[in-house]
């Protein structure tokens, strides 16, 4: 589904990284761990088509893709490290604009559900300035109950969230996995995934 070859990076004059190579198949997640500063948050914003990288190639279903295009952003769903709500927004309403803000449209009634599933559904007109840290990253795993695309890249996802939301995020990339999408996240936390779908890419 998505090949890296060669891929290097740099800030100011220092290279984060460098000859960076993997692929990442239907069905299977990529783990990226490692310190703080090391690139991980750099390189996803690379796969998601946010920024260039300073040298390699990355191959969606085997062409090569640049930063912005649209084929590959249109083909995966980037959560970033921070929620990107508006304070003065409802949780209902930060989800709605989510949505669009991706391209995409969605019902109502669609959008409420995947609040509830996600445990938000007694909070969907509630401000997201007085929502808990816990939950403004829920509605982040709403968009993801949301999201048909295959390719699902999560930048820290499990920050703030409680034993239960670590296991509903783990339940959703799971099925999504089981249904033949695949999934790239950086963490510093163990994921329950189960081994055989599950690979890990250390920075140092």
């Amino acid at each position: 589904m998505l090949e890296i070859q060669d891929l290097a990076a740099r800030r100011g004059y220092v290279t984060l990284f460098s000859r960076v190579s993997f692929k990442v198949e239907p069905g299977e997640a990529l783990i990226i761990t490692g310190a703080n500063g090391t690139g991980k948050t750099t390189l996803l914003r690379m796969l998601a088509g946010l920024s260039h990288p300073l040298s390699g190639k990355i191959l969606w279903r085997g062409q090569e893709v640049r930063a912005f295009d649209p084929v590959l952003r249109n083909n995966l769903t980037f959560i970033g490290h921070a929620p990107a709500l508006k304070d003065e927004l409802t949780a209902e309403e930060n989800l709605m604009l989510l949505v669009k803000l991706a391209g995409e449209t969605v019902a109502l009634d669609a959008l409420r559900e995947a609040l509830r599933v996600v445990a938000l559904g007694a909070r969907l007109t509630v401000p997201a300035r007085v929502l808990s840290q816990g939950q403004r990253r829920r509605i982040g795993l709403a968009r993801l109950a949301l999201a048909p695309r295959p390719l699902w890249v999560l930048d820290e996802p499990v920050t703030a969230l409680d034993p239960a939301g670590i296991a509903l995020l783990t339940g959703m990339m799971a099925t999504h996995l089981a249904k033949g999408g695949a999934v790239i996240a950086a963490t510093h936390q163990a994921l329950d995934l189960p081994a055989g779908v599950m690979r890990q890419l250390s920075f140092q």
